[in-house]
């Protein structure tokens, strides 16, 4: 069966088969008129004119090059996944790319930088271009430069149908302080993502985001315009293609941002939140003093106290702002463990 003539063609493929599935495939991968090919990690590869399929350990199949589609349509799906869903996604379940908005974050596991939290909106015709695009959730997407160049081409396509929030390190600390916990944070500029962009598309129907906490958090943030729109939090929000879409916006204004800000202070400022991150930090403060954390980094984060540790310092050297974002973050363990 044929995917439908609206669909546009797509070069690469990923299904996630299960044991029954990958047998299957193996055996008409070693028994048809396929040529064997070295790739890392696979159970079995192989290639046809203009097309490869690779099978990883992990249960991952792969299906790359302009026969893909093909392979597809008329291999994998009849023969291995026992169905077709190639080019009729929107006729299993229209309401994929039924008008509606994603919202996600970028930022909030890393010590440097800002947390950005974007909303993307979709219909029919901007899935179209998003799939053509290979719009996923950016968590996916491991090169740097390929996030920065997909976040770009989505702000042009969508123009004032997406808002994004940025909230710098400073402004983050002292929210904080006020805010004592991150999903209370994280609320907030959810509601205000949702809002901003209702400005330019009031008559949005849902907002659906991943669920960081109570949704109830976000619904008493929302103001007026938020107050009639759907909430939807769910797990792996980002298999939405919205989601995806804020979430590769979110990551591409945060690269951009953290660029920005290691340009202003003349230093390298690695993204995460590991040890190398803590040894940067250290020399960090060695160079500039304690208090260019409150500039730079979220510090609630416990990596704050072992950078300081480290650089022969304490919070105390962070003055009274440090030492609040402190208490509210002990506050909050105090209270979380007599709950």
């Amino acid at each position: 069966m044929a995917s439908s003539p609206a669909m546009a063609a797509k070069n690469s493929f990923s299904f996630k088969l299960n044991p029954e599935q990958q047998d299957i495939l193996d055996d008409i991968l070693r028994n048809g008129n396929y040529r064997p090919i070295r790739v890392e990690h696979t159970r079995i590869a192989v290639e046809i004119p203009k097309c490869k399929i690779s099978l990883y350990k992990s249960g991952t199949c792969l299906v790359q090059g302009k026969g893909a589609e093909e392979f597809v349509t008329f291999t994998l799906e009849p023969l291995v996944l026992m169905g077709a869903s190639l080019g009729y996604e929107d006729v299993l379940n229209p309401e994929a790319t039924a008008p509606h908005m994603g919202v996600d974050e970028s930022g909030k596991g890393d010590f440097f930088g800002p947390i950005v939290i974007a909303s993307a909106y979709i219909d029919p015709k901007l899935a179209e271009a998003m799939r053509e695009m290979d719009v996923k959730d950016s968590k996916q997407i491991t090169s740097d430069k390929k996030a920065l160049r997909i976040g770009s081409e989505l702000r042009n396509l969508l123009g004032n149908r997406h808002s994004v929030v940025k909230i710098g390190p400073a402004a983050y600390n002292r929210l904080y302080m006020k805010m004592r916990s991150v999903n209370t944070l994280l609320a907030w500029a959810h509601a205000r993502a949702i809002e901003n962009l209702l400005e330019t598309i009031p008559d949005c129907p849902r907002a659906i985001s991943d669920q960081f906490g109570s949704k109830q958090q976000v619904e008493r943030a929302l103001m007026k315009k938020g107050q009639k729109i759907e909430l939807v939090q769910r797990h792996k929000a980002e298999s939405d293609l919205a989601v995806a879409a804020a979430s590769i916006i979110a990551r591409e204004i945060f690269l951009r941002s953290l660029k920005q800000q290691e340009e202003f202070h003349k230093v390298t400022m690695p993204k995460g939140a590991s040890a190398g991150v803590r040894e940067w930090a250290v020399e960090l403060v060695k160079k500039k003093g304690p208090a260019i954390l409150l500039e730079t980094a979220k510090c609630h984060f416990k990596t704050t106290d072992q950078v300081l540790k480290a650089a022969g310092s304490s919070r105390a050297a962070l003055g009274p702002e440090g030492q609040a974002v402190s208490k509210a973050y002990t506050y909050k363990k105090k209270k979380k463990k007599a709950e």
